[in-house]
């Protein structure tokens, strides 16, 4: 018997394929896989439903934990960020496809979603697409991400209701909510003093978050393909987690550490971008992130307010700080030491200037 298995997550595009996989490619059991990186339960129920009620054989796979311990966190240990917005569809495509053994090839006809609505009724496939109301959305513990229809028009104004996680900034509280967040060797284990596993860390961050209306992001984004293309996201937790974490990471880092991170992070976060979870580059990049990481414990206090997350204070037992050395008033710094390094810091400039006539 000619099998295939099919990644479902009920939407569109996978509803789709399920008749066309039978018809159109020849397959006569069409296996469903839907596996749970932290989308709503109902979607998760909805899939199963909508994949028996299609004749599939299906399975659900529990991945939650692990995707938020060994995926979102390294993420935010390499302050995974592409172009202005945290990582998250992205990086869980590596543990679906893992869940899911094999993933099958759906693009060949190159259906547009007009089209696939279409082929939808035509199929009597349940689906929550119309031509009015057409937007595709991703999401996971880490992420939610919305496109397709009018929000592909750079100019166009997202309406309020494609937004579940966060409320609008202007809808916010009048006060804001401070949250510490506590780190240990990079990895967030605690909010306000109070221990999580992993998940359960991601969901109430994401919860402090999204009420005061942090974690949007509306941006241009570059594809691999050089397609520029028009994207929102809602992502309070990775917001607040990857900033606090950035803010712990500078205090306890040097100077070069710091600025040859952030060229690793960025590395990491393209090759994460491009579905290279595996490239060995990735790895070697990780040996660094992970070694810096070491150092990266202590608190990070930040405030929520109608839509911004801003850090106010950080302390660790590893800070590379001296209140007496940077106080102006330090009497254990001896300032006339600098007479000679002020002389040299910029000989190669008065050089320059001298040799080139410039005497301005």
């Amino acid at each position: 018997m000619k099998t295939v298995v099919l990644v479902y997550s009920g939407g569109l595009d996978t509803s789709v394929a399920i008749p066309m996989m039978r018809e159109d490619y020849g397959f006569e059991r069409v296996v469903t896989v839907t596996v749970d990186v932290g989308q709503p339960a109902d979607d998760i129920t909805v899939a199963e439903e909508k994949a028996r009620a299609l004749g599939t054989e299906h399975y659900t796979v529990d991945a939650k934990d692990e995707f938020a311990r060994d995926y979102c966190f390294r993420a935010v240990k390499a302050n995974g960020d592409y172009q202005g917005y945290p990582l998250s569809t992205s990086i869980a495509r590596p543990i679906i496809a893992e869940k899911a053994v094999e993933v099958a090839k759906l693009r060949e006809r190159n259906l547009t979603r007009t089209e696939e609505i279409e082929y939808a009724k035509a199929k009597v496939v349940p689906i929550s697409q119309s031509v009015d109301k057409i937007w595709s959305i991703d999401e996971n513990l880490w992420g939610r991400s919305i496109e397709g229809g009018r929000l592909e028009e750079p100019d166009y104004a997202p309406p309020e209701e494609i937004f579940q996680w966060t409320v609008s900034p202007q809808a916010a509280p009048d006060n804001p909510t401070d949250v510490t967040i506590s780190f240990k060797e990079g990895i967030p284990v605690a909010v306000d003093g109070k221990q999580f596993d992993p998940a359960s860390l991601i969901g109430e961050v994401h919860r402090l978050a999204g009420a005061n209306g942090v974690g949007r992001v509306d941006i241009m984004e570059d594809r691999m393909l050089g397609l520029k293309v028009r994207e929102n996201y809602e992502c309070p937790a990775a917001v607040v987690l990857i900033k606090a974490h950035k803010a712990l990471e500078a205090l306890v880092s040097t100077r070069k550490e710091i600025a040859f991170k952030n060229t690793v992070d960025q590395s990491w976060a393209d090759l994460a971008y491009e579905g290279l979870w595996y490239d060995p580059l990735k790895e070697d990049l990780e040996a660094f992130i992970d070694r810096v990481n070491t150092r990266v414990t202590g608190d990070v206090a930040v405030r929520l307010y109608k839509g911004s997350a801003t850090v106010i204070g950080r302390r660790s037992p590893l800070a590379l700080y001296s209140e007496d050395l940077a106080s102006f008033d330090s009497k254990t710094f001896d300032q006339s030491e600098m007479a000679g390094m002020v002389k040299v810091h910029g000989m190669q400039a008065r050089m320059y200037r001298s040799v080139s006539g410039n005497k301005g």
